[in-house]
């Protein structure tokens, strides 16, 4: 029996066609991901708030590493996606790879 987990790189467009500091939602494989792009970073996370009511990421506010989701005010660590104290949870995060302006986010 084999343990072995699968990835696959899923291009999802130029770094030219995502605002920075604006979330976007691309849905890859049936599963909605909020992308952010920094000045330094893009990030992919998975788009549902951890908080108890849910909600989507992609309409947070991007200030540095974080989101702030825009119905509980929780701040959201992109870079693990880590909720930030007092509040509590996480939000499944996927590796990102640019190249030559092309962005792929690998799913596992």
């Amino acid at each position: 029996m084999s343990n072995t987990i699968t990835e696959k790189s899923v291009y999802i467009g130029t770094t030219d066609e995502f605002l920075e500091r604006v979330g976007r939602t691309v849905v890859i494989e049936g599963q909605s991901l909020a992308i952010f792009k920094t000045a330094e970073q893009i990030y992919a996370l998975e788009d549902r708030n951890p908080h108890p009511k849910g909600g989507p990421l992609n309409e947070g506010i991007v200030s540095g590493h974080y989101v702030y989701d825009p119905l509980y005010d929780w701040k959201i660590d992109m870079r693990d996606g880590c909720v930030q104290a007092p509040d509590e949870g996480q939000v499944r995060t996927f590796p990102v790879l640019v190249e030559e302006n092309k962005i792929y986010v690998t799913m596992r």
